[in-house]
């Protein structure tokens, strides 16, 4: 059973230090800004095929949003919050992804 409150936390939280606005999180997540809303809000819950694309953008695991115990290790990158299109947010996602995978098989490579 997920805990939709702490996916609600750490959606706001990656969202925010990410400095996205809902508005743009929702243009690229294909949903209307106040379904983000009302999931930062702990009213809804998120999909799990959002909170895939989610994690892709902000360059963590599923896990993040789910397992209090998990870690988050940000994606070192710099960009523009203001002035980004989906298709950027598409981009974005697109290399974090590369990252995670990269990251992931350094480190089964390192025996984690």
């Amino acid at each position: 059973m997920l805990n939709s409150e702490l996916v609600s936390k750490r959606f706001n939280e990656l969202r925010s230090k990410s400095g996205f606005t809902q508005s743009q999180i929702a243009e690229y997540l294909q949903v209307d800004q106040s379904y983000i809303s009302k999931c930062e809000n702990n009213e809804r819950q998120f999909s799990i095929d959002i909170l895939e694309k989610a994690a892709n953008l902000f360059g963590c695991s599923i896990e993040y949003f789910t397992n209090e115990d998990s870690e988050f290790s940000p994606m070192p990158i710099a960009l523009r919050a203001k002035g980004l299109t989906t298709e950027d947010l598409e981009t974005i996602a697109a290399m974090n992804k590369i990252a995670l995978n990269l990251r992931y098989m350094e480190d089964l490579l390192k025996g984690e």
